[in-house]
């Protein structure tokens, strides 16, 4: 199978716990042999998901979380919790028998994350101070962990030591899904504000970790097309494209 066969899948507007539904199901349906997926999608209303191991009430005011409106959903991966109202949200489903599956997990986010970092550097038109970083970053304390955009962690993508994109992974026996988030804009300090739980300091940490990629008023919608965009051309070549209803 050639590495230039991918299939590219759009689910549309979706509730949280629908856009999960589908990895799932994509990552439990992946066939040994099958082309990679590259997944977009995009959500209903303000939303979070979270990582297999955490338990939202141990971080969230969830009376706070329902008068925002805030849609919670379980992904079907590990990692943190990560709010989707200022970024562009994506999987990718690599089969077990394609070049680009390994069996060090930290490889397979290096091949991704190495795509992203092309499709972010071609995004600020500047790869300068762009790069994979080494290591874990620090953690302002415990609660930080549990926060996506709170920790760089190795092989995220940061700029400037402050983090732009982060992502977790599930691999099974047929392969591996990746979910990743990449920042476009810093979220709200009122808004989580409203949702943290106070006696951490998991605000101060995402304000001082995170480095969105537009500064200004720029439109989140057409930041997320070009990310797609850019990330769609340093992922795949040839794609063949699929859709789902």
């Amino acid at each position: 199978m050639s590495t230039l066969d991918w299939n590219i899948l759009d689910t549309g507007v979706r509730t949280a716990q629908e856009n999960m539904q589908i990895d799932a199901e994509l990552l439990a349906s992946l066939e040994v042999r099958a082309a990679p997926i590259l997944h977009f999608y995009d959500w209903k209303r303000d939303s979070a998901t979270y990582g297999l191991l955490v338990r939202p009430s141990d971080y969230l005011n969830l009376d706070a979380v329902k008068r925002a409106g805030l849609d919670l959903a379980k992904r079907p991966t590990g990692g943190g919790i990560v709010f989707h109202i200022w970024d562009l949200a994506f999987s990718v489903l690599i089969p077990a028998g394609h070049p680009h599956f390994h069996e060090n997990t930290l490889d397979n986010y290096a091949f991704i994350n190495e795509a992203v970092l092309r499709a972010v550097s071609d995004f600020l038109e500047s790869r300068s101070s762009l790069e994979l970083i080494p290591h874990d970053g620090p953690a302002f304390d415990s609660s930080c962990e549990r926060f996506c955009m709170a920790q760089p962690t190795k092989y995220d993508v940061v700029l400037q030591g402050k983090k732009i994109a982060g992502a977790a992974q599930r691999k099974t026996k047929k392969g591996y899904l990746h979910q990743g988030t990449i920042a476009l804009k810093m979220p709200s300090e009122e808004y989580l504000n409203a949702i943290l739980r106070p006696e951490t300091k998991v605000l101060e940490a995402i304000q001082a970790h995170t480095n969105p990629l537009l500064k200004t008023d720029e439109d989140l919608g057409e930041g997320r097309k070009t990310l797609r965009e850019n990330l769609t051309k340093h992922l795949i070549r040839e794609p063949a494209y699929v859709t789902k209803t």
